[in-house]
């Protein structure tokens, strides 16, 4: 019985190990079928070497393969090869949640996020209000490591990690983040819902100085701005603090109305594509702020925010106080497909009214001030209260 047994497991062994190699001699010939129909001359054409990558999928890959996702990884790479941080597909469903964003209402969690330009890290920058970031217990600062089951890299770009986050009412988010002050890794889970975004605050300090924070320049900033303005001159506000710390830009149109609101008759911005043609925006003489005026920046301060600070700072309209801006001069322009996909690409570089780029440079300003945070006093902002100083000062002379 005994050996009997052993030789029925015997055969069954050499059974398997035949299918095995049966098997292995399948994929073997199929690899050396598609390597002998290759020709360096044929691969240097892109659709014949799309179509060899294909057939190897086809052929030997393991996994079950989503065609729709192949495609969309391929003009996503595409578009990657311009090694333009800026330029960017987008499908279908993160164009929508991107024209919702940039509409000022969305289905989110409620984070301002930004990306390092060198190490490409997303982090936090503000959480607002009675926000679901907020009662998931996020803070300005922390750096996010996966949303979802996605798990973030240098290479990701910032808007398209954004649509991941945002989503269809009521349905949840799962967010592994970092806490650079504590050292330590965490998980939160947030439950997105409709947001209309408070791009503006704003509030009257001492000495009737008043205390304007704008947060993104979307297409709701300029009303608010201008409500803001308003809603202090009413109370007698005598000087202005804009808070720009923080805020990573938006669009050119609605930074260009707020700067015609704030500067005389003149030219605000002007952008050149590479052709060496200019787009001008220009401010007219129906309005001008012509109290004290000082603008708060940071390292986080980009785009938009930088076109703000350097007019102001090439008009002498105010005082930028602060520390260097992030440094992003150039535009990039959405151009929609029909198939309701689009793509963002970098069309121009921009300049302030005296020429100056600020890429790479930023703008550095008048009076720096760098924060420090007080451990003993964390909602204490030295900077602003330099600005707050700064005014008084004025005030008094």
């Amino acid at each position: 019985m005994y050996k009997r047994l052993r030789k029925g497991a015997l055969l069954s062994a050499l059974c398997i190990l035949l299918i095995t190699v049966l098997a292995g001699c399948s994929i073997l010939q199929k690899k050396d079928v598609l390597k002998e129909a290759q020709t360096e001359e044929a691969l240097a054409d892109v659709d014949t070497k799309l179509n060899l990558l294909e057939e190897y999928i086809e052929q030997v890959y393991l996994h079950d393969v989503d065609a729709d996702k192949l495609k969309e990884g391929i003009y996503k790479g595409f578009i990657a090869g311009l090694d333009d941080p800026y330029s960017a597909y987008y499908t279908v469903e993160e164009t929508k949640l991107m024209n919702e964003s940039n509409s000022g209402q969305y289905s989110g969690i409620g984070a301002l996020l930004n990306q390092n330009r060198e190490t490409g890290a997303i982090s936090v920058v503000r959480v607002y209000a009675d926000s679901p970031a907020e009662e998931a217990g996020l803070r300005a600062g922390d750096i996010f490591l996966k949303v979802g089951d996605r798990e973030l890299t240098s290479e990701d770009d910032l808007s398209e990690v954004v649509t991941h986050i945002k989503g269809e009412e009521g349905t949840e988010v799962t967010l592994t983040m970092y806490r650079t002050s504590e050292e330590k890794e965490f998980e939160v889970t947030a439950t997105r819902r409709k947001l209309e975004v408070e791009t503006v605050t704003a509030e009257m300090k001492a000495d009737n100085i008043g205390y304007l924070v704008l947060s993104e320049f979307d297409q709701v900033s300029y009303d608010q701005f201008k409500q803001g303005v308003e809603d202090l001159e009413s109370q007698g506000m005598t000087s202005l603090i804009v808070d720009l710390r923080g805020n990573p830009g938006g669009s050119l149109q609605i930074v260009a109305d707020i700067l015609d609101r704030m500067l005389p008759e003149g030219l605000t911005v002007y952008m050149e594509d590479r052709d060496g043609k200019k787009t001008e925006f220009t401010s007219d003489k129906e309005t001008e702020f012509t109290k004290p005026l000082v603008v708060l920046v940071d390292g986080n301060s980009a785009s938009a925010s930088e076109i703000f600070a350097g007019a102001i700072q090439d008009y002498g309209q105010g005082t930028i106080m602060g520390t260097k801006t992030y440094g992003k001069g150039v535009v990039q322009e959405i151009f929609p497909l029909k198939d309701g996909s689009s793509l963002k690409l970098t069309i121009a570089e921009y300049f302030t009214p005296k020429g100056r780029s600020v890429e790479k440079e930023g703008i550095t300003p008048d009076v720096e001030v760098k924060y420090e945070y007080n451990e003993a006093n964390p909602d204490q902002d030295n900077q602003l209260d330099a600005a707050i100083a700064f005014l008084q000062n004025e005030q008094n002379k």
